[in-house]
């Protein structure tokens, strides 16, 4: 029994009881622990992680499915695993214990981040290995710690680069680990950093709002963020920016759309008005997502309203209704004038004014589908 004992890796030994994890969870710190082990610890009243002492804003206990399925991989090979395993996952273990040492300095916390983004990057074999030894939950963390008021440039290539590797392993580690942004302090770090940070950190925050939005086990943190007005506004406001960060906002708006609670708080925060000079900007290459997003919250009265009141509205969707190059977003653009036109005569008049007769001959004319041609003569009577 001690030689079995023995030959346990030291990466699958709880650091509390120091036995053979049984059912490993992960902590926000991004520490592991046998459940039985860290239960007990927080039942005693304690309020930190055992092995880093920082102190636990997020309780939550997080399955470690990757590293349980790896234990079990180890047993069925009679507690063997080749040299190549322990070659990889030995520098994995430094740079962790790195970014969780209050002795490392930031530069070498930086350094370390910089060598881990680094094999993210180059070598995705690796991903599954700073998985299992709890590097997402830890990223996190660290990501959306306390903001560096003065946003120093260091500070903000350790975010950027802390996103980026967050980015980089949700594919392969457990998307539970988002739900620390339920934190109010966290919630607040994410809103500090889309107001102030970088076009590289507003881009990695809008494609995470896409991912916390797409899983069901997220839903209550998307509904959170719904919540957040500021937080809206600004990525409503971030949709007319002339630069890479716009497309990744309507992408993260189009993903909170899926709640329609969220659909009347973006409208409140000018979402019609951002949309409109979004499609009406030619060059914009998600003008159909901007158009299916319209057509989504134009069941909200209040955004028929701002679509006829804006001067362009209505003629941005009369725009979209046929485009020479494709017809991707006619249907949506039809739809939403059949939604407007419908009970308002001023919208219709405009979208006349538009040119929408001409917009829909084309269209009628040309190789679209069938239901989009059917909606298309509907709307020629209405008019």
């Amino acid at each position: 029994m001690r030689e079995v004992e023995m030959t346990v890796p030291h990466l699958f030994r709880c650091p509390i009881s120091l036995d053979l994890f049984t059912d490993p969870v992960t902590l926000c710190t991004g520490q592991t622990y046998d459940r039985s082990s860290i239960e007990k610890w927080l039942a005693a009243g304690n309020l930190t992680c055992p092995v880093t002492m920082q102190k636990l804003h997020d309780p939550s206990l997080v399955p470690n499915h990757n590293l349980r399925h790896l234990i079990q991989q180890w047993r069925q090979m009679d507690h063997r695993f080749g040299p190549d395993y322990f070659t990889a996952i030995d520098p994995l273990v430094s740079l962790k214990h790195c970014l969780q040492s209050p002795q490392s300095t930031f530069q070498e916390k930086l350094e370390a981040l910089q060598k881990i983004q680094l094999l993210t990057d180059q070598t995705p074999s690796t991903n599954p290995f700073l998985i299992q030894i709890g590097f997402l939950p830890l990223l996190l963390q660290l990501s959306f710690q306390m903001v560096d008021p003065e946003f120093s440039q260091d500070y903000m290539n350790f975010v950027e680069q802390g996103l980026a590797c967050v980015l980089k392993l949700l594919p392969y580690g457990e998307l539970e680990s988002l739900n620390m942004l339920k934190q109010d302090s966290k919630l607040e770090s994410l809103v500090v950093l889309f107001e102030h940070g970088s076009i590289m950190v507003k881009q990695s925050l809008c494609h995470l709002v896409g991912v916390i939005s797409s899983s069901s086990s997220t839903r209550e943190l998307c509904a959170m963020i719904g919540k957040h007005p500021r937080f809206l506004n600004l990525i409503v406001c971030i949709v007319n920016q002339n630069n890479e960060a716009s497309e990744t906002g309507i992408k993260a708006i189009s993903a909170l759309c899926c709640l329609e609670s969220n659909r009347g708080k973006l409208v409140q925060q000018g979402l019609i008005d951002a949309l409109v000079t979004y499609i009406l900007n030619s060059e914009r290459s998600l003008a159909a997502m901007a158009m299916a997003i319209l057509e989504q919250v134009l069941g909200i009265e209040r955004a028929k309203e701002a679509l006829i009141k804006n001067p362009n509205g209505v003629k941005a969707v009369v725009k979209m209704v046929f485009r020479v190059s494709d017809h991707e977003g006619s249907e949506s653009a039809v739809n939403s004038l059949m939604m407007v036109c419908r009970e308002s005569l001023e919208a219709r008049e405009k979208a006349i004014v538009a040119g929408v007769l001409t917009q829909l001959l084309l269209l009628l004319q040309s190789q679209c589908n069938g239901r989009t041609k059917t909606k298309a003569t509907t709307l020629l009577k209405l008019l």
